[in-house]
C-alpha cells in the first residue's frame, strides 16, 4: 500500500502512536523529502506472551529510504526512542536529538553494536536544519524528562508542528516551556498541529512538578528507616528531586536496576545531576550504614516481575532484604494495563511489614502530560488550521478532537486517523490520500518480525490449556505400527492421576493410525499427523472441556 505524491500537497501520517499508548512515530512528507518524528516502542500487554517489545512496520520508510532526511527526536523516553536500534539495523538514517536523548540513544545503539556507524547530531532550541525544500526546528516544552521539545517542520505548503509529550508547568524542575515561540508559530500561520492526547480525558490542569517536589520533601524528610524510591528510570526530573532529598538528609544512595543505572550514568555524564562526591555507594555497601542513612533507588514501579522492586518484595533479590522499618515510595502512576501488577506489588510490600507511599494517597507523582485546560492553551497559542490528535487510544483522540472544536477548530478540520492513514494537505484543505503499512511488529528476544498471529495464538493456547505430545513409530514400507502411541502431557493434566484418560487417548490414536495403515491408501507422515489431531481434539475436549495443543511426532523406521 502507498499513495500518489502530488507536488502541491504535504502528507502526514503515523506509523505508530494512534489508537495506542506508545510506539510513537510520525511522518511528514513533501515531494521527495521525508521527515520522521520519533521512533518508539510499545511494551507488550499480557496477551502477547513471550514478546519483549512491539515496534512499527518500517517497510514504507525502507522502501523510500533515499527520501528520508532523518529521525528527529522530541525527547528520550522509550516510547519515543526505543525503536531506533531496530530501524537502524535495516537502514542507517541520521538522528537529531537533544543532549540527554542523544546520550540515551547512544547507549541503546552501543548495546546493539550499531554505534560505530550511527550518524548522530545534537540539537538545541535554536537549531534549524535546512534541506532543499523543508526545514526542521524545535521549541521547548515541559515534560518529565529534561530537554523535551516540540518539532516544527516547514514546507512550501505550510508548517506542521508536533508537540511530543508535553504539559505547561509554570514552576518546572528545569527549563520553562517556550510559550513565546509557540505563539509566534501560531501568529506566522500553522497548517497542522499534531498534539499529545494521553490526558485528553482528564479535566483541569496537570499538577506542577514543583508541587510534587515539595510533597516528596514533606513525606521523605522525617522518615527514620531506609527509603526505597521507585520511579521510571527515564523520569530524570523526579530522580533529581529524590537525590536532593537524600543529600539534604545525609543519606547515601544505592541504585538497583540496569535501566536506572544507565539513566544515572547518562544524566551524570552530561551534568544533569549535581551530586556531592561520596553520595553514591556500591550495592554491597548498603548494610554498612544505619537504615536512616540509606536511600535505595530502583526500577519496578510498574510491578514488572523481573525488576528490582518486585524481587525485593518477593525476597529473591540477592542484595536487598526488606526491613520492617523500610518505607517504599512509588513516585509514578500505573500505566494502562499495569494496575493489577502494581496493586499486587503494593500488597506484597505491606505484607512484608514495609510502609508504602503511593500516588493514590499522597501527592508523590504528577503526570508529564497536558490535561484539558493545558490542551486548550496550546491550541489557542498555536492556532492551527488543521488538528490531528496523536499519542492516545482511540477514545482519547476523539475527546481531544472535541476539545479542539471547543476552542475554535472547525469539526471538518479535525483529523482522527488510525496508524497508516495518510492525510494530504494543501493550504486550504485536506483529503484522505491512502494508506501505508503500519501493522505492529513483534520483537521476541533478538528476533524481529517473525512472530505472527498464529504463533501468538499457539502461545496463548499453551498458556491456557497446555500441550499433549503423541509419539508413534511406523514402518511405512510394511504399513505397520511398530511402537506407541506414547502420550506426554505438559500443562494439560497431571498424568499420575489421569491414567484412564491417557489409556483411552492411546486407544483413540492407535485405532486411527492402524485404520489408515490398513486402508490400502497411500499414507505419509502428514496424513498421520493430521488424522491424530483430528481424532484427539474432540476426544480430549469431550472428556476435559479443554483444548490443549496436540503435537504428533511420527518416527519412521
Amino acid at each position: 500500500m502507498s499513495f500518489e505524491v502530488k507536488d502541491n500537497e504535504v502528507y502526514v501520517f503515523a506509523i505508530g502512536g494512534l489508537g495506542e499508548i506508545g510506539k510513537n512515530m510520525y511522518v511528514v512528507q513533501y515531494q521527495d523529502e521525508i521527515i520522521i518524528m520519533d521512533n518508539g516502542v510499545k511494551f507488550p500487554d499480557d496477551e502477547l506472551l513471550g514478546i519483549d517489545y512491539v515496534i512499527s512496520d518500517y517497510s514504507y520508510l525502507i522502501e523510500n529510504k533515499d527520501k528520508v532526511k532523518g529521525i528527529f527526536v522530541s525527547h528520550g523516553h522509550e516510547d519515543h526512542i526505543g525503536g531506533i536500534p531496530w530501524l537502524l539495523k535495516q537502514v542507517n538514517f541520521p538522528i537529531y536529538a537533544d543532549q540527554l536523548a542523544l546520550a540515551l540513544i547512544r547507549g541503546k545503539l552501543e548495546e546493539h553494536g550499531l554505534l560505530g556507524d550511527a550518524i548522530l547530531h545534537e540539537i538545541d532550541d535554536e537549531s534549524v536544519i535546512n534541506f532543499d525544500k523543508t526545514s526542521v526546528s524545535f521549541f521547548t516544552v515541559n515534560h518529565s524528562i529534561p530537554g523535551a521539545k516540540g518539532i516544527l517542520v516547514k514546507t512550501p505548503v505550510g508548517a506542521v508542528a508536533f508537540t511530543g509529550d508535553y504539559k505547561f508547568d509554570f514552576t518546572p524542575i528545569g527549563k520553562h516551556a517556550d510559550l513565546h515561540k509557540m505563539a509566534r508559530i501560531g501568529d506566522e500561520g500553522l497548517l497542522l498541529l499534531l498534539a499529545d492526547s494521553t490526558n485528553s480525558e482528564v479535566p483541569g490542569w496537570t499538577m506542577s512538578e514543583h508541587y510534587v517536589s515539595n510533597s516528596l520533601k514533606d513525606i521523605m524528610t522525617p522518615i527514620e528507616g531506609r527509603i526505597i524510591f521507585a520511579s521510571f528510570a527515564s523520569n530524570i526530573s523526579r530522580l533529581s528531586e529524590a537525590i536532593e532529598i537524600a543529600v539534604n538528609t545525609g543519606r547515601k544512595i544505592a541504585v538497583f536496576g540496569r535501566s536506572m543505572e544507565n539513566a544515572f550514568r547518562n544524566a551524570q555524564e552530561i551534568g544533569y545531576f549535581n551530586i556531592p562526591e561520596g553520595t553514591f555507594i556500591e550495592s554491597k555497601e548498603i548494610n554498612d550504614y544505619p537504615d536512616n542513612e540509606i536511600m535505595i533507588m530502583c526500577t519496578g514501579s510498574q510491578g514488572e516481575p523481573l525488576a528490582a522492586l518486585s524481587r525485593i518484595a518477593n525476597g529473591t533479590h540477592r542484595q536487598v532484604t526488606l526491613h520492617p522499618t523500610d518505607t517504599v515510595v512509588f513516585s509514578s502512576s500505573p500505566i494502562p494495563g499495569n494496575l493489577s501488577s502494581v496493586n499486587n506489588l503494593i500488597n506484597k510490600l505491606l505484607e512484608s511489614g514495609a510502609e508504602v507511599v503511593h500516588g493514590k494517597i499522597n501527592n508523590v507523582h504528577t503526570s508529564g502530560h497536558a490535561s484539558q485546560e493545558q490542551q486548550k492553551l496550546l491550541l489557542r497559542l498555536m492556532k492551527p488550521k488543521f488538528f490531528m490528535p496523536v499519542h492516545g487510544e482511540y477514545r482519547m483522540l476523539c475527546v481531544h478532537g472535541e476539545t479542539a472544536q471547543a476552542v475554535g477548530v472547525p469539526e471538518e478540520n479535525v483529523i482522527i486517523h488510525d496508524n497508516g492513514q495518510v492525510a494530504a494537505l494543501t493550504q486550504d484543505s485536506w483529503r484522505e490520500a491512502g494508506k501505508v503499512p503500519a501493522d505492529a511488529v513483534y520483537v521476541d528476544g533478538k528476533g524481529i518480525g517473525d512472530i505472527g498471529n498464529i504463533v501468538l495464538r499457539d502461545r496463548h493456547n499453551l498458556s491456557e490449556d497446555g500441550i499433549v505430545i503423541v509419539v508413534v513409530t511406523v514402518n511405512f514400507e510394511n504399513n505397520e505400527l511398530v511402537a506407541g502411541p506414547d502420550i506426554v502431557s505438559r500443562g494439560f493434566i497431571y498424568m499420575r492421576e489421569s491414567g484412564d484418560l491417557i489409556k483411552d487417548a492411546q486407544k483413540v490414536v492407535q485405532t486411527t493410525v492402524i485404520g489408515h495403515l490398513n486402508s490400502g491408501k497411500e499414507v505419509n507422515e502428514k496424513i498421520l499427523r493430521d488424522s491424530i489431531q483430528n481424532a484427539l481434539y474432540p476426544f480430549l475436549h469431550k472428556r476435559t472441556k479443554r483444548n490443549p495443543m496436540i503435537l504428533p511426532v511420527i518416527m519412521p523406521v
